[in-house]
């Protein structure tokens, strides 16, 4: 094997969960021709993550490496829904909000990925011209049991948990999406496993030579143990404000940090060794956030932004200003006062009033720039006070009696 393929395969791996089959890329790499590397996006929401990025690093690095990416987006299989991951139905894409999430999609992935050196497809351009027939020769590749290997059908099956028929079409459709588009290496997370080996199955059936599969472990969002989603509110949005994008990252535990590093900073392993080494002989971590958190608001914003995010970041949190772009909230009330917990939730500074009461026992709760400790704090009418939740939440509230 050449150094250059040795390289290639170090770049590749790096970060990655699960290289099938490393023999047989290698022998890909060795011909020296771009590889078709794949990797399947259904527009199930518009807005990208630094979840998502994980993925779409990696695809970055094998454009650097000269190779030329499929950024394949489900919009047929949008319409069905993947189960991955979930023990139950998901309900389908309507087309129009296919077609809209696409185009965000197509938007922001450029963030990261180059232009040029990619092809963006849509599994529709050949799912369409499918009729009935080659549906059903699709489906009968592979059998019931078969399919039931998968994970979350299995758990469903056994729980007596409802499998609509069209689920199974899923994972073949996915897998002929390989074959559509001759697909020398796919892309996906770790609980896409299934699904990327059933292209590897349906490109033998028809003939091609097999995929190779790379999985990218899941990553997990800022409470540190669920995977990143939008819809658990625990995401770091890759077009998110800059200063949001750092102040978030700059929230995580120092422990997370460094999984969020490995998967996601372009830094040489060298230097993350070297960081790491330092935090060892006493560097306080918060130093290495920094720069991690400037790497990233730099990446899919610019370098000015990072150091403007810095910047607000150090005079809100470190001496302790108010943010300028506070917001102002009125709160209108048929009583004198209004419970603090109450207070929380009406202005949506938490989710709830339990959230508040938990977070004023947590000491996460400032009124004037003095913390909570009284969970029966009243704001009296008339009053008005900045209340600040956690790190990043702020608010200026005026309580007004409102009129019959």
């Amino acid at each position: 094997m050449s150094k250059l393929v040795t390289e290639q395969l170090h770049i590749i791996k790096r970060g990655s969960h699960e290289l099938l089959v490393e023999k047989e890329l290698e022998t890909m790499l060795m011909t020296g021709r771009p590889l078709r590397v794949k990797a399947g996006f259904d527009p199930t929401a518009p807005d990208l993550h630094l979840g998502h990025a994980v993925l779409l690093n990696k695809l970055r690095q094998l454009q650097d490496l000269g190779h030329h990416v499929l950024f394949l987006i489900g919009d047929f299989t949008g319409m069905i829904g993947d189960p991955s991951g979930k023990n139950a139905t998901r309900p389908p894409l309507t087309r129009e909000q296919v077609v809209e999430n696409a185009e965000s999609y197509t938007t922001q992935v450029f963030k990261i990925l180059k232009q040029e050196q990619t092809e963006v497809v849509f599994n529709s351009t050949w799912m369409n011209k499918l009729n009935a027939a080659d549906l059903i020769k699709l489906a009968a590749t592979h059998t019931v049991a078969r399919m039931l290997e998968r994970d979350d059908f299995d758990k469903r099956y056994k729980n007596r948990q409802p499998i609509a028929i069209h689920e199974f079409l899923y994972p073949l459709i996915q897998g002929y999406d390989s074959v559509a588009l001759k697909a020398d290496l796919e892309l996906g997370g770790t609980d896409q496993k299934f699904n990327l080996l059933m292209g590897r199955e349906l490109q033998k059936h028809f003939g091609q030579p097999a995929q190779c599969i790379l999985t990218m472990p899941l990553l997990e969002g800022l409470d540190g143990v669920n995977k990143m989603s939008k819809s658990l509110n625990n995401y770091v949005g890759i077009t998110e404000d800059p200063k949001e994008i750092f102040g978030k990252l700059m929230s995580v535990s120092d422990e997370l940090m460094w999984r969020y590093i490995e998967l996601l900073s372009f830094e040489s392993i060298d230097t993350i060794q070297q960081w790491k080494q330092s935090v060892t002989d006493g560097r306080n971590p918060r130093d290495i956030k920094v720069l991690f958190a400037q790497e990233i608001v730099a990446r899919f914003h610019c370098k000015q932004d990072a150091e403007a995010a810095l910047h607000d970041f150090e005079t809100r949190f470190k001496r302790g200003a108010l943010p300028d772009d506070m917001p102002e909230i009125t709160i209108m009330t048929k009583d004198s006062a209004v419970p603090l917990p109450q207070l929380l939730k009406q202005t949506e500074l938490t989710a709830s009033t339990s959230e508040a009461l938990r977070l004023v026992k947590q000491g996460g709760i400032k009124l004037d720039g003095n913390k909570v400790e009284d969970k029966n704090v009243k704001i009296t009418c008339g009053q008005t006070v900045v209340i600040q939740v956690g790190k990043r939440k702020f608010a200026r509230v005026t309580v007004v009696k409102s009129v019959d």
